[in-house]
């Protein structure tokens, strides 16, 4: 994990992709597309088993490693109408029953919308964005909110690293805009997808931007690029 100021509160950023807000005791998860597989084989694509399972694996253990009480999901909690599978809801009911002190609680973005909501048994609180927290507001898409840093999802960012175009590697990464209002509109924060089954979207970072990628189970930076 590692520990950053954003918009002068105390940040973790997790391993997993997950951002802890230390004051608020509260998990941010972007992007966790429950039932992503299960939607693809319906329409017969191939695609691997078990990746629900594997996402709320992590969930686990980025409350366990942070102490959350709260998790705040930012949108795309279920990938489709076809997530609603059986099987797909019983292994996210169990894991709700495991984790019953912990309020949860979606942000909708684009893919809820089609989903729908998740069951009420599951003990979700759904709102829409923004959703303000402090000086954040939680959004799933990275628009700019007046007077607020925004923490948002949707993007799925990446960066490239290595040599040549074929052999360049692909991490997923915090994108953090500048938030010392230097460059104003840009007072945005994008978290990588939290789901065991996305896809990434490579990012080109402005002036001001912090960089975080995850890899080898770190989270590292990058310098961000001067602002004029």
């Amino acid at each position: 994990m590692l520990r950053i100021a954003l918009a002068g509160r105390d940040v973790v950023l997790h391993a997993s992709g997950a951002a802890f807000l230390s004051e608020d005791s509260t998990l941010l998860i972007a992007d966790a597309h429950f039932g992503k597989a299960v939607s693809f084989r319906k329409l017969g694509v191939p695609v691997p088993q078990g990746t629900t399972s594997e996402t709320l694996r992590k969930l686990s253990g980025a409350i366990a490693d942070t102490g959350a009480r709260r998790v705040v999901f930012l949108g795309d909690f279920l990938h489709s109408a076809r997530s609603h599978a059986a099987p797909t809801l019983a292994a996210v009911h169990a894991w709700r029953d495991a984790h019953v002190d912990v309020d949860l609680t979606l942000v909708r973005g684009n893919h809820d919308d089609r989903a729908g909501d998740p069951p009420a048994t599951l003990g979700v609180r759904v709102v829409d964005e923004p959703l303000a927290l402090g000086p954040f507001a939680l959004c799933h898409h990275p628009k700019p909110v007046g007077g607020m840093y925004v923490l948002a999802g949707h993007w799925h960012p990446c960066i490239s690293v290595g040599g040549r175009r074929f052999e360049r590697l692909r991490l997923p990464c915090f994108w953090l805009g500048d938030d010392s209002g230097a460059m104003p509109g840009q007072a945005v924060g994008i978290l990588p997808a939290f789901g065991s089954f996305t896809g990434m979207h490579r990012i080109d970072p402005r002036a001001g931007d912090r960089i975080y990628p995850i890899a080898d189970g770190t989270v590292r930076a990058i310098p961000a690029l001067p602002v004029p």
